[in-house]
């Protein structure tokens, strides 16, 4: 049986282990310098399938800043496209400290997993985005001086990847979360998380979205599309749909009238979409610096996986 520990998602996590890596994750963020060199000597694999911004950014960032070294793969141009997933998962688990791999499926995700000697850390797929919510936890953890516990917190948008794993984060965390979720794919839910924060008396679902942000600390949205499809022509006509089912729930001046809200988004943004672009830079925005914890939120997860920390 392997033995080594993997994040593919928070379910799969101890309620303990949870709580401590976010503590980890402010502690590195107030006392960066101390960690300078906890990876020296180590190395990081960033296996992409999928485009990627912030989390490229911060993962090569974080290993950078704490002493060890990010190589950045991309499937096309490596024999991943042309393999089988376990083979070439158990050749990089001979050269590498760890596997960051953003991919599309999940079922590739459990098939690296099942074949690493070494920690998997699941950098986005088609069903969760552990290291998105860590960051989330985060910045909701930090703007009310280290405890997420007893936030309110109202998602507007797609039931996708990351509102799987905000759910399986927040029954830990004890953060209460409103789901307006107009358009839902009942193959990406994940039925057993929402059941246990539903149990937990933390879950709220519905559709009346004033209401929602009404009653909120954080108000947070994300891309109504794949991003991988965003742009393709193949797929306006999906992308037509949605837009037009969706506009009802957009983050904008009027819905966010009398709403002392913080807004959240984990970005990219499409403006104009899911939120009007005033609203991105507003006084009320939080969302550079949940993108910032990206950062702190990576360097922990790796600091707890690789040395135990």
């Amino acid at each position: 049986m392997n033995s080594v520990k993997h994040l593919i998602d928070w379910k799969f996590w101890r309620d303990e282990d949870i709580r401590h890596v976010l503590e980890l994750a402010r502690t590195v963020k107030h006392n960066r310098k101390d960690y300078q060199n906890h990876m020296q000597g180590h190395t990081l694999v960033m296996l992409f399938q999928k485009t990627s911004t912030r989390t490229r950014v911060s993962f090569e960032a974080g290993m950078t800043e704490l002493g060890g070294h990010a190589i950045n793969l991309d499937w096309r141009a490596s024999n991943f496209a042309l393999s089988k997933v376990r083979f070439e998962t158990r050749y990089l688990s001979r050269n590498a400290a760890m596997i960051m791999a953003r991919l599309k499926d999940n079922a590739d995700i459990v098939e690296m997993e099942d074949a690493a000697s070494v920690p998997v850390i699941n950098g986005c797929c088609n069903l969760y985005h552990p290291c998105q919510a860590l960051a989330d936890a985060l910045t909701i953890a930090e703007d009310r001086g280290g405890n997420p516990d007893g936030a309110r917190l109202t998602y507007i948008g797609v039931y996708n990847n990351v509102v799987n794993s905000l759910v399986s984060i927040s029954s830990t965390l004890g953060i209460h979360l409103t789901l307006v979720c107009p358009v839902r794919d009942l193959d990406t839910v994940d039925e057993e998380s929402r059941q246990r924060l539903q149990d937990a008396g933390l879950l709220n679902e519905t559709l009346e979205v004033a209401d929602a942000v009404s009653q909120a600390d954080y108000v947070y949205t994300d891309t109504w599309l794949d991003m991988e499809y965003f742009n393709d022509p193949s797929y306006q006509t999906e992308k037509d749909r949605r837009s037009e089912l969706m506009l009802p729930y957009q983050i904008n001046s009027t819905l966010m009238a009398g709403s002392r809200a913080k807004i959240m988004h984990d970005m990219p943004i499409h403006p104009g979409y899911e939120i009007a672009e005033d609203m991105v830079e507003s006084s009320q925005s939080i969302i550079y610096a949940q993108a910032e914890n990206r950062l702190d939120a990576q360097k922990a997860i790796m600091l707890h996986l690789l040395l135990g920390l």
